[in-house]
């Protein structure tokens, strides 16, 4: 068979001839763009997995490696695309203007999720709250769940899935309960005008005294607060552990009542007297001052 007969065969044959370096350049630069490519998604994978482990073997925040180990991975994936086409002969200089560009339309459109990307980046940077911990983030408390990029997860005391996104979080006040190892229980009682002070004092560090729970060597507040209308008002400020904080306040509050009622100290209630005055006149009141 002649190639005479297929004219378009026999000048790419000529082409061919013609273009030999170009030809055998541009497969090398392809065989070394996907090389370049395949070696960048390994090293991407190996790295990420050893900084992972490097993060979890120095006991950090499981929500931080995760984060840090999965940007690092993107950002090696990213150059590797960028060396594959640089290899290929392709602008790269204009491809990261289009790029740029780009994301400046994608972000002007996406406001709101870029908002809660960057507070989500601050929030596992700063890590003012960490999965397991017990916090109130604006209207919301309960046990923190999870800290994603874009939102975080809580569970309230009575077992509900919230989930708040990261930018109201960094907006609002963040009030972490579990951080520090002692909190302070706060109780305000009232008593009686008549009651003495110290009678009430010795009976209350009593039952203070008797609670292993309490951290005495944190010291306590008994005092006089308020001259309320009825009532003398004290405040009673105890120290304990953490884990132990809503057993200590609800026992210490069984305990000073049922205190108070074994030496008679009276609590009393807000009381109201009402005096009714008889303004009703006689029937025959008119005629007696006519007369």
């Amino acid at each position: 068979m002649k190639f005479e007969a297929f004219p378009g065969i026999r000048q790419l044959i000529h082409w061919i001839i013609n273009n030999e370096s170009t030809i055998v350049q541009g497969v090398f630069n392809l065989i070394g763009a996907v090389f370049l490519l395949c070696a960048g998604v390994f090293i991407a994978r190996i790295a990420s997995a050893g900084f992972k482990r490097l993060l979890l073997s120095r006991q950090v925040d499981k929500t931080v490696t995760q984060f840090c180990s999965a940007l690092l991975r993107y950002a090696m994936l990213a150059f590797a695309v960028v060396a594959a086409l640089g290899r290929l002969g392709v602008e790269t200089s204009s491809i990261i203007a289009v790029i740029g560009a780009a994301g400046l339309a994608v972000g002007l459109a996406l406001q709101g999720s870029l908002s809660n990307f960057a507070a989500g980046v601050l929030l596992v940077t700063l890590r003012p709250i960490r999965a397991g911990e017990y916090a109130s983030v604006g209207a919301v408390a309960g046990t923190i769940e999870e800290v994603h990029i874009f939102s975080t997860t809580l569970r309230t005391s009575d077992n509900k899935m919230v989930v708040v996104p990261n930018g109201k979080i960094i907006a609002s006040e963040i009030t972490n309960f579990s951080r520090q190892p002692h909190r302070r229980v706060d109780i305000t009682l009232g008593v009686a005008y008549n009651t003495s002070i110290e009678h009430l004092k010795s009976v209350i560090k009593t039952v203070i005294t008797l609670d292993p729970r309490i951290l005495h060597d944190k010291g306590q507040v008994i005092r006089l607060n308020e001259f309320a209308p009825s009532s003398l008002n004290f405040v009673v400020r105890v120290w304990t552990e953490n884990k132990n904080y809503w057993d200590v306040y609800y026992d210490l509050m069984e305990n000073i009542k049922n205190a108070l009622d074994a030496n008679q100290i009276a609590m009393p209630y807000p009381q109201m007297d009402i005096h009714l005055n008889d303004l009703r006149q006689p029937a025959n009141a008119k005629e007696l001052t006519h007369s």
